[in-house]
């Protein structure tokens, strides 16, 4: 999986978020603006949860990926939108909101990686259940031959 490529945009996500939080006015948590460092200390934890199975050197499952991407990407969404609605009141700068839209885009095109990776196995093991549930009567596998089906002797001289 791209797990590993994902571990630089993992990265400029977090700082893109704590750079924001530091930089955010205090007089603006009063002015309902206190909402997007609400969604962006949520991306922090999701981030570093990311990170800490990166350095822990344990293997993401495709399950745990799709799942983990998908609550970062959910949290992206609500970001920029409320980022985008709010700009001007909350003094949101432009260069905030298109570089959280570009690795909101990233983390989405690798979650969606995962997610095909959890589909794939799911079909594998559908398939796998399926042909065993078929083979079950046969125990060579093949046409019915033993039990009066498909092969003939030949005729003839041999």
């Amino acid at each position: 999986m791209r797990l590993r490529m994902a571990s630089g945009v993992i990265a400029t996500m977090g700082l893109a978020v704590a750079a924001f939080i530091d930089a955010t006015p205090a007089r603006a948590q009063a002015s309902g603006c206190e909402q997007i460092q609400k969604l962006l200390q949520e991306r922090q934890t999701i981030v570093a949860s990311l990170n800490a199975s990166q350095k822990a050197k344990r293997k993401l499952t495709p399950q745990q990926a799709c799942g983990t991407l998908g609550k970062l990407v959910s949290n992206g969404n609500a970001a920029v939108k409320f980022a985008t609605d709010n700009q001007d009141w909350c003094q949101i700068p432009a260069s905030f909101i298109d570089g959280m839209k570009a690795d909101n885009e990233k983390a989405s095109g690798i979650r969606n990686q995962a997610c095909n990776a959890v589909k794939q196995q799911a079909e594998m093991m559908r398939r796998a259940q399926k042909q065993a549930q078929q083979g079950a009567g046969n125990p060579f596998g093949g046409a019915d031959a033993i039990t009066g089906g498909g092969m003939r002797i030949p005729q003839g001289a041999l």
